[in-house]
């Protein structure tokens, strides 16, 4: 476990949504958002090859914390779906407003609430290690992105900010393959790291 006074159980974990398919049964709205990751993402061979291995030998399973409303749940949560139902890699998934003891544990920078949050943990439930919300080459990306298409920041509400809002989303999904590939890469080398 990540503490002798984690909250996240053995028996914690097995409650959360034990699906990609569960998931979408279960938000709201937006299933669209998801469905164009998830089919849009073929994992790397070689990186599923690894984690596999990993899974096999040490049990390695995973919690994810998201919202459906959250662009980087939208990419980040299918990739894990598709890494776990291609390595038999355990994947439970909580909603982060309904476990809040739980978001409190994984905390970007200590202090933000960023999701997804991905917790990885062995057949015997030690933590091995966690990751939050994108791979380093996201943000840079986006930064940059952002500049671009929004100088001077979002405009006021309206069809102006409609439209660069469009255009903005547009540009990040443009580049949402190589970010997907890039969390699995993530994962791979934290539980490599961690596991040798």
């Amino acid at each position: 476990m990540a503490s002798e006074t984690s909250v996240v159980t053995p028996e914690r974990f097995s409650t959360g949504l034990d699906s990609y398919d569960a998931w979408i049964e279960a938000i709201p709205e937006r299933p669209d958002r998801f469905h164009t990751h998830y089919e849009e993402y073929e994992p790397d061979a070689d990186d599923v090859a690894a984690v596999k291995k990993l899974v096999d030998e040490h049990g390695v399973k995973v919690l994810t914390i998201g919202e459906h409303w959250c662009p980087d749940v939208w990419r980040g949560l299918p990739v894990m779906a598709k890494v776990a139902e291609a390595t038999g890699m355990e994947h439970r998934i909580f909603f982060r407003d309904q476990n809040k003891d739980i978001m409190s544990e994984f905390l970007k920078d200590g202090e933000f609430e960023s999701i997804p949050a991905m917790v990885f943990y062995d057949k015997y439930h030690n933590y091995l290690g966690h990751w939050i919300e994108r791979p380093d080459i996201a943000n840079q990306e986006m930064d940059e992105i952002r500049q671009r298409v929004m100088p001077n920041g979002p405009p006021p509400e309206g069809p102006e900010r409609d439209e660069v809002m469009k255009r903005y989303r547009s540009e990040m999904n443009e580049r949402a393959g190589e970010w997907r590939h890039q969390s699995l890469r993530d994962w791979r080398a934290m539980l490599e790291e961690k596991l040798g």
